[in-house]
């Protein structure tokens, strides 16, 4: 749990981390999996992730996948990440920017199923909930049973480090 002020580093505490471990570790698949409470947050946090990605070598791909369809970039670039569906699909990002209801229909839809193809055991290695403390009550006993569904599918146990950040 990542509990400060607005403002003061909360992102970069697991996302530094998290770019480092998609640098040495890459396989094919979803490394890292953000949860976002809504899509404004999510997008505006892709932005940040698309900047630091720019810098790196080799480059790192992250995939915005919300119910917004109004942007379709099929590639990184240093202001925005990938968010055109059939390209993640057939290119799954290492790390995956979502809400919780659209990860849901990820796991569930299967037209999304291409997603999870790489993901064999161990690789998903990140899971982190931004603003936890807005997934209270049957959200977050929502939220807590999707977790177990995504740790079932991939087949995930222990190695998998959970991350909760909040401002509140």
């Amino acid at each position: 749990i990542v509990a400060t002020g607005t403002g003061s580093g909360k992102t970069e505490c697991f996302m530094y981390p998290i770019l480092d471990y998609c640098l040495t570790h890459r396989h094919s698949g979803i490394k890292a999996i953000i949860i976002y409470p809504m899509n404004a947050l999510a997008t505006d946090q892709a932005r940040r992730f698309a900047k630091e990605c720019s810098k790196l070598n080799p480059k790192l791909s992250v995939g915005l996948f919300t119910g917004d369809d109004g942007s379709n970039n099929r590639a990184m670039t240093p202001e925005q990440v990938i968010s055109h569906r059939d390209t993640l699909r057939d290119n799954p990002p290492d790390i995956l920017l979502t809400n919780y209801k659209m990860l849901d229909f990820l796991l569930m839809r299967p037209q999304e199923q291409k997603l999870w193809h790489s993901n064999t055991p161990g690789v998903l290695r990140y899971l982190v909930v931004d603003e936890l403390h807005t997934f209270d009550g049957a959200q977050g006993t929502d939220l807590a049973c999707l977790i177990r569904r995504l740790r079932d599918k991939l087949s995930i146990g222990e190695e998998m480090a959970c991350v909760g950040t909040s401002a509140t």
